[in-house]
């Protein structure tokens, strides 16, 4: 038995997480199939496209840090954060359906206007539920462990979400009739299960009844006073990069499956090969972090993704979609450590602020946290349309894929899962190499924080597993 003050029943830990599996089913879903569905279903140009993405992702770092700050701010009787999460998951669930309802124009500038409208409102629903979400972890407990099997429950939910975003669309798509429709159909259904995921967080965890210390801090001063801090400036500059190296592989593994094996109804069992591998090593990564600390763990998980993506590169054309199969799993166990180390860390560097300055503003800190992630996935996605539009490849004629693409385009295709993502991974190995916390780093901002007087998340009583 466990008499560490900071432990959570599992009961709190299971409806925290069970809103990441809406949330990462709308991170894979975007992250998997928008940029096909821009070009393939819409009829957007690759380049449009890949615009419309990235100045959706720009965005965000105007909308994430500014509900970040009125969540922090904000004092009602049901709390800081669910109040926007619960109005947010509605909204979501609506702009879903809009998003993958194709307008059918023709005109290219008319639907890159839609595209871009259209997207920016579903990224900022998004942000209505995701920021004060991610902002409830450091005020569940303190707990320096604690904080990695939280997010651990909650990762094991979001494999799930992701399973069902990557996995589970075109299949939807096709029982639904097949494009454009179809695509209307997986829109309603994924929204639901946003919706729904979220509002079980939303009614099944309770925030802290102890009154925070709000920031007396103007919201331009705060962003920059947070984002000069260097545990967010490793951690989530990190995070930045490897988002940036798994956004290019995402968007491009639809376009591999469709051109270079010419059998795309292979990526739903490539898919869940990389998924149910995740899935089973998030509680594996939890337990080797204990040994050897959480930057450890990252920074061997994204090398052992970088090994795989680079003998994929090399082998895949030669041994066929079944050797794809053994590399996503592969894959998989590495890219485990990308879903719950980089959130193990950011509660930390929250403490750190906190010692710093005595503010608590844990919405401004998962913000630009978030902020730092899009812009990776931004510059991922980006790149992909540039990089197929340079490599000339051609769209859809009349619905109907081009076979075959020339050289240059299957060329494109496979540089896309396979060199250009590794040097991301390496760079943000690299960076979080300079991360400064470390366990006993953290026993000591938590002995400064005692010291001034203030409690920490799970002083307020002791929980017993």
């Amino acid at each position: 038995m466990s008499q560490r003050t900071g432990i959570l029943p599992r009961k709190t830990k299971l409806a925290f997480g069970f809103c990441d599996l809406g949330g990462n089913l709308f991170f894979s879903m975007i992250g998997f199939h928008l940029l096909y569905y821009f070009t393939d279903v819409v009829g957007l140009a690759p380049i449009l496209a890949g615009a419309a993405f990235t100045v959706g992702r720009v965005w965000d770092a105007v909308t994430d840090p500014a509900i970040g700050y009125a969540s922090d701010n904000t004092r009602t009787r049901w709390g800081r954060r669910r109040p926007y999460m619960f109005v947010g998951s509605i909204l979501l669930f609506i702009l879903m359906i809009v998003m993958f309802t194709a307008p059918g124009w023709d005109n290219q500038w008319w639907l890159f206007a839609w595209a871009l409208i259209v997207y920016l409102l579903l990224n900022t629903a998004y942000t209505l539920v995701n920021i004060p979400y991610t902002s409830l972890t450091p005020e569940l407990t303190s707990d320096f462990q604690e904080r990695t099997n939280l997010n651990g429950y909650r990762f094991m939910f979001a494999v799930l979400g992701t399973m069902l975003g990557g996995a589970a669309v075109h299949p939807i798509v096709n029982l639904a009739g097949g494009p454009p429709s179809g695509w209307s159909a997986a829109g309603a259904v994924m929204g639901a299960i946003m919706m729904i995921s979220a509002l079980v967080t939303v009614f099944g965890v309770r925030e802290t009844a102890k009154e925070r210390v709000k920031s007396q801090v103007k919201v331009f001063r705060s962003y920059l006073q947070v984002i000069k801090q260097r545990p967010l400036l490793t951690a989530g500059g990190a995070f930045a990069i490897h988002m940036c190296g798994v956004a290019v592989v995402q968007a491009s593994l639809v376009y591999y499956f469709e051109y270079v094996y010419r059998k795309p109804d292979l990526l739903f069992a490539a898919l869940l090969s990389l998924l149910v591998s995740s899935f089973i090593f998030i509680p594996i990564w939890v337990v080797i972090s204990r040994r050897i600390g959480k930057k450890a763990s990252y920074n061997i998980g994204m090398g052992i993704l970088s090994v795989v993506v680079v003998l994929f590169f090399l082998f895949a054309p030669r041994f066929g979609p079944e050797f794809s199969f053994v590399m996503m799993a592969l894959a998989g166990t590495g890219l485990a450590t990308n879903y719950v180390m980089p959130w193990s860390l950011i509660p930390d560097a929250v403490e750190w602020d906190y010692a710093e300055n005595g503010f608590r503003r844990e919405g401004v800190f998962y913000g630009i946290w978030m902020v730092m992630s899009k812009l990776g996935q931004a510059l991922g996605a980006g790149l992909t349309g540039l990089v197929l539009a340079l490599f000339n490849y051609i769209q859809p004629i009349d619905g109907e894929a081009v076979f075959p693409q020339p050289d240059t385009a299957e060329l494109g295709i496979r540089l896309l899962v396979g060199p250009m993502p590794v040097v991301f991974f390496i760079l943000g190995i690299l960076t979080l190499s300079k991360y400064p916390i470390t366990s006993k780093v953290y026993e000591e901002i938590l002995q400064r924080i005692r010291a001034q007087g203030a409690q920490v998340p799970g002083d307020e009583g002791q929980v017993t597993e």
